[in-house]
């Protein structure tokens, strides 16, 4: 079924404590879109401006991704970000965020789009999450990503948003300001109460944490040896989680679990290189020769 991204596609610069990336392709909805890509087709509804490179575009070609709601302003710049990772390649400095083209009108979102039965709504501010959310009203399934940004800026907004939504991905540090819990279990219960039927907590390293209507479930990562830039892990992931729940004819606890072990398979790969590289280096079969093996890493029977 169809499956459509909001979110941001910008130009990166990536230090980490032993290389660099400078002006790499980023941004939650190519991570988001690339990922979901190996399992649905995927619409994206994205701004980008004048000085976004048009070799960069390829990626989108390469990953079949449809680019009709991908705006490319006239007068405008692309968002850029620049990060640097510490030593334990968890956490991260920002050094440098230019909004540019993110600091302006929301993209339009074309007619044709508007079918879309699976909405992811990226992390941006929760009412133009709810604006767009609005243009889908035959949506069977509608995921929101959110920051510790809006909860402390724009809480009204954010729970208006959590009341329309079937569920929430967010992180564990998130989830703890959100709720005022610093236990991840009654985090997600307090966020259940908010209206989402379930939420994805997600704990870097340590893998998830699932709440489905008061029922429980966790994932651990997939053991990476190598991790060479973890940015867009976590928009891989939905990704993928994403993707696989779109072709579900039953979203139920059952897709959920396994929508997020292919999750967590495609985020493995993203962190292996900069950028999207490894992604485009992969095909299904590896994601699913992968699964193979995290099922045998978390089978205790």
């Amino acid at each position: 079924m169809s499956l459509i991204v909001t979110g941001s596609i910008g130009i990166d610069t990536i230090h980490t404590p032993t290389a660099r990336a400078e002006n790499v392709l980023g941004g939650s909805c190519i991570y988001f879109a690339a990922a979901a890509s190996f399992f649905s087709p995927v619409r994206v509804v994205c701004a980008v401006g004048e000085d976004f490179p048009e070799e960069h575009m390829a990626v989108f070609e390469q990953f079949k991704i449809d680019t009709q709601g991908l705006e490319k302003r006239a007068g405008s710049k692309t968002f850029r970000w620049a990060g640097k990772y510490l030593d334990n390649m968890n956490d991260r400095e920002t050094l440098d965020t230019q909004l540019n083209v993110l600091g302006e009108d929301l993209p339009i979102v074309p007619e044709s789009y508007r079918d879309s039965r699976n909405v992811f709504l990226a992390n941006t501010h929760p009412a133009g999450q709810l604006a767009l959310l609005e243009q889908f009203p035959g949506a069977r399934l509608i995921v929101a990503d959110t920051m510790d940004l809006w909860i402390n800026t724009a809480n009204d907004e954010l729970n208006t948003l959590l009341s329309k939504i079937h569920g929430l991905v967010l992180n564990d540090s998130e989830a703890a300001l959100l709720t005022g819990e610093s236990n991840m279990v009654a985090a997600s219960h307090k966020i259940i109460d908010l209206g989402p039927k379930f939420v994805v907590i997600k704990k870097g390293e340590h893998g998830c944490l699932l709440n489905h209507k008061g029922s429980m479930g966790v994932l651990h990562a997939y053991p990476a040896l190598h991790v060479v830039d973890p940015t867009g892990a976590g928009d891989s992931f939905a990704g993928g989680m994403m993707g696989y729940l779109a072709n579900c004819d039953d979203i139920d606890e059952r897709a959920i679990r396994r929508a997020l072990a292919y999750g967590t398979i495609v985020a493995s790969f993203n962190i292996e290189a900069f950028s999207l590289q490894r992604l485009t280096e992969i095909s299904r079969h590896d994601i699913d020769q992968r699964l193979d093996e995290y099922a045998e890493c978390v089978r205790f029977d």
